[in-house]
């Protein structure tokens, strides 16, 4: 049994506020949220997590409830854990490469679980690249992996419009960059904005106007290198202006990896910008929300108890698979690190922990 010994307690209270949206009525309730690990309210709805490792509720009697949840372990049979699930569910950035860098030992690990009958299944947050494109990183790098098997955000936030019947007159304004834009396109919507706005100025005059579409019924936010005053003010107009526009996010990760030698600002940061000017939350359909999960269950037939989510966040990657009920292994390759995972004020806990994915070559020859 894959289980643990030292346990802490979490608390769950969820909330939903309802929205007067014509489309939004159809959006199933479980995807009307924000962010769990954030605390942070949406403006369609909230659900707030706290996790103590001495916390409880009381129920109308008085008396005290608990929630547990087992410490990381560190993986030390790889094999019990192959076998006990169908499906990995993989991180790209900081798990499969680095930047453009592939971490080592990856062809061999995904070849050995393709090789016993596991589904492959890669998710990154990163909006910059469609489907197809990421597709293209991945031969580029020496990896047999179908566009099937890929899920970004921008696939995502394409979809979750679909999913919510968002009706096709309507527009969709894009802080991005062009993974969004075609994942739009593919499927059918009518856009602007993305790069093509990066080199807009505003030219501040005395009772100078700035004019916006009023067709806009969407704005998503991703990230994106070419982020200015013009988008955010375009953005936000569409936002406060235009009855029922939705705010969605593609992702709220503060840091991202461009590079192999050091961190950069994420795409949570254009996020937290048309936030602030709007004092609106987003819709947030990547990680750590369970759109993507729910997504892949109903697509590839998949029972969730039988996935095992492996991510290097903690409160985008294992807190996805938290939520979606699946196994968690969090790999240190990428940003969280071992002092980061046990530090005392962490409250999110995989169930297991190991240094990258090639650990289940080793662990395995080690267990045999």
């Amino acid at each position: 049994m894959l289980r643990s010994s030292t346990l802490t307690q979490s608390v769950t209270v969820t909330a939903v506020r309802h929205s007067h949206r014509q489309w939004f009525q159809s959006i199933p309730v479980n995807y009307r949220f924000c962010d769990a690990g954030r605390n942070s309210l949406s403006s369609n709805s909230a659900i707030f997590t706290w996790k103590r490792k001495a916390s409880y509720n009381r129920n109308r009697s008085g008396m005290g409830t608990f929630t547990t949840r087992a410490l990381a372990q560190p993986l030390k049979n790889a094999d019990e854990l192959i076998d006990s699930v169908e499906t990995f569910i993989f991180d790209c950035d900081g798990v499969i490469w680095k930047g453009d860098s592939l971490i080592e030992g990856v062809p061999e690990t995904l070849d050995m679980l393709r090789s016993k009958g596991k589904r492959l299944v890669f998710v990154t947050n990163n909006s910059t690249k469609s489907r197809k494109q990421y597709g293209k990183k991945f031969e580029t790098l020496g990896l047999d992996v179908s566009e099937e098997e890929i899920f970004a955000s921008s696939f995502a936030a394409a979809a979750y419009l679909k999913s919510i019947d968002f009706p096709k007159d309507k527009k969709v304004y894009v802080i991005g960059e062009d993974g969004i834009l075609k994942e739009l396109e593919l499927a059918g919507y009518q856009y602007l904005g993305g790069p093509e706005d990066g080199g807009k100025k505003i030219e501040l005059k005395p009772g100078f106007l700035m004019e916006h579409d009023e067709d806009v019924g969407a704005v998503v936010v991703g990230f994106d290198r070419y982020f200015n005053y013009y988008k955010i003010q375009y953005g936000t107009l569409c936002i406060r202006e235009n009855p029922g526009c939705l705010f969605i996010a593609t992702n709220r990760d503060a840091v991202t990896h461009l590079t192999d030698a050091q961190e950069w600002a994420g795409g949570g940061s254009m996020v937290g910008a048309i936030s602030g000017s709007t004092q609106r939350e987003p819709l947030v359909v990547g990680k750590p929300s369970t759109f993507m999960m729910d997504y892949l269950a109903n697509k590839f037939g998949i029972s969730k108890s039988q996935i095992c989510m492996v991510g290097d966040r903690l409160d985008t990657d294992i807190l996805f698979g938290q939520n979606g009920g699946c196994k968690t292994l969090l790999v240190l390759s990428g940003v969280t690190t071992l002092p980061m995972l046990q530090n005392p004020n962490n409250s999110i806990q995989p169930d297991f922990y190991t240094n990258k994915i090639s650990d289940f070559l080793s662990l395995k020859a080690a267990a045999v």
